[in-house]
């Protein structure tokens, strides 16, 4: 038994070290002929940021020639660097977005897409998050199948997918045209392109973005 004259001696206790917050890197990817994906880029990038990401936002290659895209009056002055496959591993998510092509993905997304089959065979993006977002001309021009072509296509990569869930509730409006969809942002472009992104519809790309940074730092943090 310890004598009632001893005392033992007790360390201070170590200092605890407080817990470096972890920062995601995230990758706004996009396709956009006219320039409403990449209005709808820019609003998913804002969203994420305002989660404490670091987020890089870039576009994947034109495949038709000058000429034919000039004819065709593409918004050829966009601001974000051209990605490459290789960029796709250094993110912690990934948020693909797109307009519409007869109710698929943009065959310049797919054919981006398409080239990370090494990429694929590592499972070098297994487990990292992933989203999608979209526009299409119309209410019902295939917005939730262009979708899920990038869904479908993130989940053969092996990624975790975060939709935009109902707590974005100006999807639920129906006193104005709104785009929006649990499994991702939308817009609707109107036939001639007229139509832009309505405050409702960069609201939702913004809680999206939040949301894949957000549970990128959950899961990674």
């Amino acid at each position: 038994m310890f004598s009632r004259f001893f005392k033992p001696k007790i360390k201070p206790d170590a200092q605890v070290q407080p817990k470096e917050t972890f920062v995601p890197k995230v990758l706004v990817l996009y396709y956009s002929s006219y320039g409403h994906i990449e209005t709808m880029a820019n609003a998913v990038a804002e969203g994420a940021r305002a989660a404490g990401a670091t987020v890089d936002i870039k576009r994947v290659p034109e495949t038709v020639s000058d000429e034919i895209a000039k004819g065709a009056h593409f918004k050829l002055d966009q601001a974000a660097p051209v990605a490459s496959i290789a960029d796709l591993e250094a993110y912690d998510a990934i948020i693909v977005g797109t307009g519409t092509r007869f109710g698929r993905m943009s065959s310049q997304m797919a054919a981006f897409l398409d080239q990370a089959g090494g990429l694929w065979a590592r499972g070098a993006l297994n487990g990292k998050v992933g989203g999608a977002f979209t526009s299409t001309a119309t209410q019902h021009g295939g917005q939730e199948t262009t979708l899920f072509s990038i869904i479908t296509n993130l989940l053969h990569f092996g990624m975790t997918i975060v939709g935009l869930p109902y707590s974005h509730q100006g999807q639920m409006s129906v006193d104005e045209i709104v785009g929006g969809a649990p499994y991702g942002a939308t817009t609707v472009a109107g036939g001639d392109g007229s139509r832009q992104p309505t405050e409702i519809d960069l609201a939702g790309a913004r809680h999206q973005g939040e949301l894949i940074a957000k549970t990128a730092a959950k899961l990674f943090g």
